[in-house]
């Protein structure tokens, strides 16, 4: 318990949340989400909130252990992911489409595509593994919590939200988060491309 009061630090989950909510990107997504609640009737919010919270929560603590078994350390995997980040960043901000995610009507839109890949998909994977090479567990693992409570606030609120901000709102948020998800990514490719050659 004492050693992990010591990894304890403010800093570190607070810059950690900022790049799993630019990724995320719940805001930007509600477009989406009302979508998905037009076609498959309703969307349960806590259920999309748990599944999403098991699968990032997973691949923080079993993470390193997959990548072990490719053989690839953690530096590989940040670099990696900070082009995965780039691209992300280049689809908020010019507003073009580089992923491809079909939408699934029915029960099942709770969990996918909402809880994946939407909100715990591979960039939320990436950005999760990248950031252990910056931060301790402890304090990505309150990130990741934090964002947690803001996916379901923001799920309970949509309609709420979007009236509040508007089609203009909504639009800008996304190149202003665009926009820090770049530098993030530029920030990660730095730090860890020069570890690849030592």
């Amino acid at each position: 318990m004492t050693v992990l009061f010591e990894e304890f630090n403010w800093g570190d989950i607070f810059k950690a949340s900022m790049v799993l909510f630019a990724v995320i990107d719940i805001i930007g997504s509600i477009p989406l989400i009302i979508k998905l609640k037009e076609s498959a009737g309703d969307i349960h919010a806590l259920r999309t909130t748990i599944v999403s919270f098991v699968i990032m929560v997973t691949f923080l603590i079993v993470g390193n252990s997959i990548l072990g078994l490719f053989g690839v350390e953690v530096e590989e995997f940040a670099v990696a992911g900070s082009m995965i980040l780039f691209a992300m960043s280049l689809e908020m901000i010019l507003g073009i489409k580089l992923f491809n995610n079909d939408n699934v009507s029915g029960k099942t839109a709770s969990i996918v595509p909402l809880a994946f890949p939407i909100i715990a998909g591979a960039g939320s994977m990436t950005s999760i593994i990248s950031l252990r090479a910056e931060y301790h567990e402890l304090n990505i693992f309150i990130a990741v919590f934090i964002n947690i409570i803001l996916v379901y606030v923001v799920l309970r609120l949509t309609k709420v939200i979007e009236k509040t901000l508007g089609e203009g709102g909504i639009a800008i948020l996304q190149k202003v988060f665009g926009i820090i998800l770049l530098a993030i990514a530029i920030k990660l490719f730095t730090q860890n491309v020069k570890n690849l050659f030592v």
